[in-house]
């Protein structure tokens, strides 16, 4: 149990110097940006919007959390045999991260108010995480087939259950991505709307990556090691 605690410790760690670098612990009303030093005037602080979607994301990160925790407490259990990860798992990974890239980049052309350049980055991260999903679906079907159904065993059924909870949380983000998509392509779309919103699904797919790379290694077996190794170090 206490190295579950400390393997969970590490993770919200993680998550925390993420977010610090998401500027969520920055005070905005006290800072002022390069172009408006000169006039004195302050930069406005972060939408409501954004700060709802930061307590979501906490939100979502202790749910995960407590997943992770109830994997580490039941995997000690007699009955719990383990499954391979499928190699689709691996491609899933590198789609999942290049729709993240995409965003980032979207993200970074609309701060330029190069709209031009925003419309094929928002196509391809939707695109990219849209064949995630297909991906996980696959690995799914071939999981089944070999014979690793959902009621055999606890490790199967943790698996199902992250995967298609981090499934849906995907699916979520594709709608948002969508309709952001399709303003951009709208020709009387606000460039800073657009800005945000594009900023928006960019901070959310990061988040969602961030949770994907945590699970795939539990999947694969690193985060055991990882607790193997805490187990000698606190023995």
């Amino acid at each position: 149990m206490n190295v579950t605690l400390l393997f969970l410790a590490v993770i919200g760690a993680i998550i925390a110097w993420w977010m610090a670098g998401q500027r969520l612990t920055s005070k905005p009303w006290l800072e002022a940006s390069p172009v408006q030093t000169s006039t004195g005037l302050k930069d406005p602080p972060a939408p409501a919007i954004k700060i709802g979607l930061y307590v979501f994301l906490g939100v979502v990160g202790a749910l995960f959390s407590l997943f992770i925790s109830a994997y580490f407490m039941r995997m000690a259990s007699p009955d719990w045999w383990g499954m391979p990860v499928p190699w689709l798992l691996w491609v899933n990974t590198a789609l999942l991260a290049a729709s993240s890239a995409a965003l980032q980049w979207a993200k970074t052309e609309a701060r330029h108010n190069r709209m031009e350049n925003v419309r094929p980055a928002l196509v391809a991260g939707l695109l990219l995480a849209a064949l995630f999903l297909a991906g996980q679906i696959e690995a799914w079907r071939d999981l089944n087939a070999a014979g690793y159904v959902l009621a055999d065993n606890p490790a199967n059924s943790f698996f199902y259950i992250l995967t298609g909870l981090h499934g849906l949380h995907i699916l979520g983000g594709l709608v948002v991505t969508g309709r952001t998509t399709v303003r951009a392509f709208a020709a009387d779309i606000s460039p800073a709307r657009l800005r945000l919103s594009v900023d928006l699904c960019t901070l959310y797919s990061h988040f969602m990556l961030a949770v994907w790379l945590i699970l795939f290694a539990l999947f694969a077996g690193w985060a055991n090691d990882f607790v193997d190794l805490c187990r000698q170090l606190l023995s």
